[in-house]
């Protein structure tokens, strides 16, 4: 704000008054607002195309590294976002769920078919990615129980060997016990319920939940 100069013949009165603190944005308002334009600025940084409204009022959009980002109606950011099929076999495009890196439900959809082509089309590519998905039924060994570890597994597809590089790559999709494993060469393994292996594979696996 520009100060102004007060005539002569009030000087002495503009000095008895209690001195006002100039007319600017308090330091915690400039503060928020500067995070505020650190968001907007973060988020262009990341999003490599216009986000995609989802109903709810949140959006859709993929970051630099081409995993999903949701953003809600506050602003909040979730990232590695992962969609999850209820029923991959027998309804594969309905009943949807959109879940964060802890395996929490963001978003459901009860049907892919009623979103907007844009969004719709992000998370059918990312599905396709992630189509190869063996089941492991059996984890026959690990190098170590602490990450990076090599597990020897047996899965519906044969036997492999599977990198974790952190305990962070094992994420729950629901309470039932379904987990889903990430490898460190790129591919996801997915246990239907940890509960139902055996009692070797649980011992070893309780030892990275």
């Amino acid at each position: 704000m520009q100060t102004l100069t007060m005539p002569d013949n009030r000087q002495a009165a503009e000095e008895e008054r209690p001195h006002a603190e100039p007319d600017a944005c308090p330091a915690s308002a400039c503060m928020q607002q500067e995070s505020r334009e650190g968001e907007k600025a973060a988020f262009a940084s990341w999003a490599t195309q216009s986000p995609f409204a989802l109903p709810g009022d949140w959006t859709l959009a993929r970051n630099a590294f081409g995993r999903l980002v949701l953003c809600d109606s506050q602003g909040a950011r979730h990232e590695e976002v992962v969609p999850v099929r209820a029923f991959p076999l027998s309804a594969p495009d309905e009943g949807i769920a959109l879940v964060d890196k802890s395996g929490q439900e963001l978003v459901w959809i009860t049907s892919i078919g009623e979103l907007p082509e844009a969004v719709r089309r992000l998370i059918e590519e990312t599905l396709a990615s992630r189509e190869f998905l063996p089941v492991i039924t059996r984890i026959v060994s690990v190098t170590s129980f602490a990450t990076p570890s090599t597990w020897e597994v047996d899965t519906d597809r044969g036997r492999t060997r599977l990198i974790l590089k952190s305990e962070d790559d094992i994420r729950r999709l629901a309470p039932t016990g379904r987990l889903l494993i990430a490898d460190g060469n790129g591919i996801s393994f997915l246990i239907p319920d940890w509960r139902t292996l055996d009692a070797t594979s649980r011992k070893l696996l309780k030892r990275f939940l």
